[in-house]
């Protein structure tokens, strides 16, 4: 039989279990002795566990945006700190964009360079993801975000070829593209709204990294493909602390193209022909 998260939680901080709420398949909250809860997730991508951990502790460790605190960790579970709820605020946005600038700026020692600790063969959510340090931003995202997911949809027949196509020139032009060059921001590297936790005490916390070294327009696009609360705050709040090259909103779509075939990949059509839409409006800019 599976392990259960009361079970792992007790295994891994050592700690009698006195309580235990599903919230999901993945994911409870368990109390331990004593009264404190904590979050335990299980994690069944390969790798998935340890550079949830290692990621954490990077984006802790630069003493900007809040994450929670990792408890420990084995191949499958992962024990944090939980983050009592709040509610979102113009003024935590704000503050959260000035942290977010703060956090990218902390840098890293290249693009695709995983968290110290974090394994090459990582993931993001469910789906596979290699960091493999590169000099170039272009050539690395082309190379090591965009093209595995686009050739991976076409061969799962989600993306037909000649869509892909367009996907491919968006690559090709990708130099010309991608404005001005920027040194390697730390990353989150997942960062949708989902990702983001307003907590009680009034600060916008992190979970679920896909932490790596990369552009910091990435982490800012993607707060953009879903949504986000007071994103025009956010932005405030960056803006004041590190501006944006010019035209940065120009290349939005190119930095959410490897998110869309992310989920082209693990969910379908509809996510594919956002892709292929995103890639021909880059081209006609």
């Amino acid at each position: 039989m599976r392990e259960g998260p009361d079970t792992a939680a007790a295994r891994i901080t050592g700690r009698e279990v006195t309580g235990v709420r599903a919230l999901s398949g993945a994911l409870a909250e368990v109390t331990l002795d004593g009264g404190q809860v904590v979050i335990v997730k299980r994690q069944d991508a390969p790798g998935g566990v340890g550079a949830e951990a290692a990621g954490l502790r990077w984006l802790g460790e630069a003493g900007t945006v809040r994450v929670p605190a990792v408890h420990g960790h084995d191949g499958e579970w992962l024990v944090t700190e939980r983050v009592p709820a709040g509610r979102p605020s113009g003024q935590a946005a704000v503050r959260f964009g000035r942290d977010l600038a703060t956090l990218h700026a902390r840098g890293a020692a290249a693009f695709g360079v995983p968290p110290p600790g974090g394994p090459r063969d990582a993931s993001i959510g469910l789906a596979p993801m290699r960091n493999v340090p590169g000099d170039d931003w272009p050539t690395w995202y082309a190379e090591h975000r965009v093209l595995p997911y686009l050739r991976r949809a076409v061969d799962d027949g989600t993306l037909r070829p000649a869509e892909a196509s367009v996907v491919d020139q968006v690559c090709e032009r990708l130099p010309g593209l991608a404005g001005p060059a920027e040194p390697p921001a730390r990353l989150h590297g997942d960062l949708w709204n989902g990702n983001v936790l307003w907590g009680a005490d009034g600060q916008a916390w992190l979970i679920d990294p896909a932490a790596h070294g990369g552009h910091r327009e990435t982490d800012v696009a993607m707060l953009h493909l879903f949504g986000c609360p007071h994103l025009d705050q956010v932005l405030e709040g960056y803006q004041e602390t590190a501006p944006l090259a010019e035209s940065w909103r120009d290349r939005i779509g190119l930095h959410q193209l490897f998110p869309l075939l992310v989920h082209a990949v693990l969910f379908g059509r509809t996510y594919a022909v956002q892709a292929v839409e995103t890639a021909r409006a880059a081209l006609a800019r």
